[in-house]
């Protein structure tokens, strides 16, 4: 005799992804066009799984990534769902806006003025 549940024949591998919308890749992409035009960034990968989606900045494909976007939908009511997180894992800003969240990677940059 046979006991337990019966799946089906599916298996748990078919999980909804978090994926970024429209209009979130459309910010992200406004300040990241922005960085590439300077000569800054060269490369960039999104990455969608179970918990998070993943949008990571790279000076060169071969290179760590310099920075990674993150959305987790679990810290929406908490820290808000957007953070930007460094190489070293440290998070430079989280927040619920993600156009107020990436300001942190559109700062200018401190220039050497010769007088």
């Amino acid at each position: 005799m046979h006991s337990g549940t019966h799946s089906g024949g599916k298996s748990n591998a078919h999980k909804a992804l978090v994926a970024f919308h429209r209009t979130e890749l459309d910010v992200i992409l406004r300040v990241y066009g922005r960085r590439v035009a300077e000569g800054e960034w060269r490369d960039y990968a999104i990455d969608h799984m179970t918990d998070r989606a993943i949008f990571s900045i790279f000076r060169r494909a071969s290179e760590m990534p310099l920075y990674k976007v993150e959305k987790v939908p679990a810290l929406a009511r908490k820290q808000g769902a957007y953070r930007v997180v460094a190489t070293g894992g440290t998070i430079l800003k989280r927040g619920h806006d993600l156009a107020q969240v990436l300001k942190i990677l559109d700062r200018p940059k401190l220039k050497l003025v010769s007088g």
